[in-house]
């Protein structure tokens, strides 16, 4: 509604994860040199946590995006609370396989799969986002699926994204065994006060921003003080800044603009840990 208003070839703001709009921060440079490293490595499991929101998908989506000129393969599971076999049927289902059958059938097929994969030249690559709504007995499975080897390689590498609450759940003493296969960690955290002005900045350029609208310095530090410089919640709070602001007619943003859709925003939901700014 407002691109046209501000003359911008796309929503600068979108919720969607595309990685044409991915930040550079300085965390997400790291979390991305772990995600690579764990290309070339080639085995255990790389582990990246971060807050709801703080783009753990959008670097899936920028690694695949990588990869796709290259010879491999990345599949992707979004988790909720599966039992092992159900995971099974997802991963199963991620690398386009029969779902069909038992756990044990299926088993087989992946390492078929896989093993011809190998033989043939092309990686493997399984990203599991929202990992921390697995069970540890269906994390064990995911496990054993790094156990498929040929020529003493394996031909299976994972990447398990989730919220800071799974770093508790790799803790447990029944998953020792996949502990001792992860072989880097990172966690996302949210972006300081220059690094959200300047995710502002990038993603409106993106989207073809001629500084229509303006923000002045207080604006950029309400955004960043309502949303704690979580990327979804500054998405969220932008957006709506700006569909005010073609509503107003306004060209200009200020703390003052900030502060009341951001006060907006917090009365619409409850309860109060819904809100943005809390």
């Amino acid at each position: 509604m407002y691109q046209e208003f501000y003359g911008l070839k796309a929503k600068p703001f979108q919720l969607s994860a595309d990685p044409s709009f991915l930040f550079a921060s300085q965390g997400h440079r790291r979390a991305m040199s772990y995600l690579v490293y764990g290309v070339h490595q080639g085995e255990g499991f790389i582990v990246i946590t971060g807050e709801i929101g703080a783009g753990k998908t959008m670097l899936a989506r920028t690694l695949a995006r990588k990869l796709k000129t290259q010879d491999m393969l990345l599949a992707q599971v979004v988790s909720t609370n599966l039992d092992a076999d159900d995971l099974i049927r997802m991963v199963a289902a991620a690398l386009g396989i029969s779902q069909e059958g038992s756990k044990a059938v299926l088993l087989t097929r992946i390492e078929q799969f896989l093993l011809v994969s190998h033989k043939a030249g092309r990686r493997v690559l399984l990203v599991v986002d929202e990992a921390q709504n697995i069970p540890a007995k269906s994390l064990e499975e995911l496990r054993m699926l790094s156990n498929f080897v040929y020529d003493d390689k394996p031909v299976l590498q994972t990447f398990l994204l989730g919220q800071p609450e799974f770093r508790k759940t790799l803790q447990s003493p029944e998953l020792e065994q996949l502990r001792q296969r992860v072989i880097a960690t990172c966690h996302l955290g949210p972006l300081d006060r220059e690094e959200t002005e300047a995710y502002i900045v990038h993603r409106l350029q993106t989207a073809g921003w001629s500084n229509d609208p303006s923000f002045n310095y207080e604006a950029f530090a309400a955004i960043h003080q309502h949303t704690g410089g979580v990327p979804r919640r500054i998405n969220i709070l932008c957006d709506r800044l700006m569909l005010a602001g073609r509503l107003d007619e306004k060209h200009a943003f200020t703390g003052k603009e900030v502060d009341e859709v951001a006060g907006e925003i917090n009365q619409e939901f409850a309860p109060a840990e819904l809100q943005i700014g809390r």
